[in-house]
């Protein structure tokens, strides 16, 4: 079994105990690099080491009075630390604590949803090679094309999540960074050297520049990767939710002893999973386009950005990890009949064979255009009488001066359409 991580888990880091606990490893990265540099001395340093803290009841009542949030966090810590914490944020602005506090909380959640990316890459795999040449019917427009595997559909939505992991690997680098630059971002009170040291300390890059903040841009393309692989799972969701159709029953859902359906149908086995992510990834995708919004900001910094990013980077991360993770079970769990895709196959009484015979036709020296011609008129006729459609073929005079029983035969054979799936795999990495 594939091991899951709670929404508990990602939930942690956007607890306010973790921000504020991320706020601080930044100021005490910073009176590092400043001891470092001989701005702080060792007794000082030791002192904010060994005693700051904070309280998150203390720093909810403070901010009540000063109606600012990282005066209230330093208020709380140096009440922790004396007269040492006269060093804590020197030379710094509210952005440089903040920024690379979310920095920090990007990176963590960015890692655990890689995490889970990987594992559903994992399970999707799995399926794909337990059904490796499992036939089942395509379609195109929604209508029936000609047959292929069911292997091949999950190599297909493997070969997007790899995507969907480079992706987010360069999106947690592209977040992962700092700056300790001041006010304006023109190191004005600090050396550079600060920020460099701060910044090892904390396992992020310097930013080549900022104004106050670090530019959204970073941020935007975090979350329009996680709304590009909300579009993944969305798109798994829509094809499933379509195979288990009563009509089509290609494909299921899991349904667990005591799942009810419906409150007024008890025969009702619904695709509730898919339509939960089907949702989700709307919700997804409208707080990227907030996050893009967030980009241009008056001047060198307003403070519009802040109050979105609050809901959109919790919830975000969150709802993504949930996603991943019941997509995990969903898939580990759904339930395959071979049978019915076949059943569907031949529905359409070897209609599905329309192409091959047009190809075989094409080769015996008439234009494409009265090969066409004649495959249609034979395939309109198996659509309305319903009979067979090698029978109609074999029936055809006019088609018969071309070709003999047992080359007509011959073309109504599933195995050309698994001929080149070990390729495929192969060339998928399966």
């Amino acid at each position: 079994m594939i091991k899951r991580y709670s929404r508990e888990e990602m939930g942690k880091i956007w607890d306010l105990q973790n921000r504020f606990q991320a706020m601080l490893d930044v100021e005490i990265a910073a009176c590092r690099a400043m001891n470092e540099l001989g701005m702080i001395p060792d007794k000082d340093l030791n002192n904010i080491i060994e005693k700051a803290d904070f309280d998150v009841d203390r720093i909810d009542e403070i901010e009540k009075v000063t109606k600012h949030d990282v005066i209230a966090f330093l208020t709380s810590v140096a009440e922790f630390v004396g007269p040492s914490s006269r060093f804590i944020h020197y030379g710094m602005t509210s952005s440089d604590v903040l920024d690379t506090a979310t920095s920090l909380q990007l990176k963590q959640a960015g890692l655990l949803i890689l995490r889970d990316m990987e594992k559903l890459a994992e399970v999707l795999k799995i399926r794909a090679k337990e059904h490796k040449n499992t036939l089942c019917i395509g379609r195109s427009h929604g209508i029936h094309a000609e047959p292929t595997t069911f292997g091949l559909k999950f190599a297909l939505w493997y070969d997007e999540m790899k995507r969907n992991i480079t992706r987010m690997k360069s999106a947690i680098e592209t977040v992962s960074v700092g700056q300790i630059s001041g006010a304006v971002g023109n190191y004005a009170h600090l050396s550079p050297k600060v920020e460099e040291i701060a910044c090892r300390y904390l396992d992020l890059k310097p930013v080549n520049i900022a104004t106050q903040v670090i530019q959204r841009d970073r941020i935007s393309e975090f979350m329009n990767v996680l709304a590009v692989a909300a579009s993944t799972i969305e798109k798994i969701s829509i094809e499933i939710r379509h195979l288990q159709r009563t009509e089509v029953l290609e494909v299921e859902e899991n349904f667990s002893k005591g799942q009810k359906g419906s409150s007024a149908m008890p025969h009702k086995r619904n695709p509730i999973v898919t339509e939960q992510m089907s949702g989700m990834a709307r919700l997804i995708r409208s707080n990227a386009m907030a996050a893009m919004e967030n980009n241009a900001l008056w001047h060198e910094r307003d403070i519009s950005h802040s109050s979105v990013e609050r809901i959109i980077l919790p919830d975000t991360t969150i709802l993504m990890n949930y996603m991943l993770n019941k997509m995990i079970v969903l898939i580990e769990n759904l339930l395959v009949y071979p049978e019915n895709m076949m059943k569907n196959i031949n529905l359409t009484n070897g209609l599905v064979f329309s192409q091959v015979f047009l190809l075989k036709l094409a080769k015996t020296g008439i234009s494409r255009e009265d090969s066409y011609a004649l495959v249609q008129r034979n395939a309109m006729k198996c659509w309305e009488t319903k009979r067979s459609f090698q029978e109609l073929l074999l029936e055809d005079e006019e088609i018969r001066k071309y070709l003999s029983e047992e080359e007509i035969a011959e073309i109504f054979s599933y195995d050309r359409y698994m001929e080149n799936v070990d390729f495929v795999f192969k060339r998928v990495g399966i």
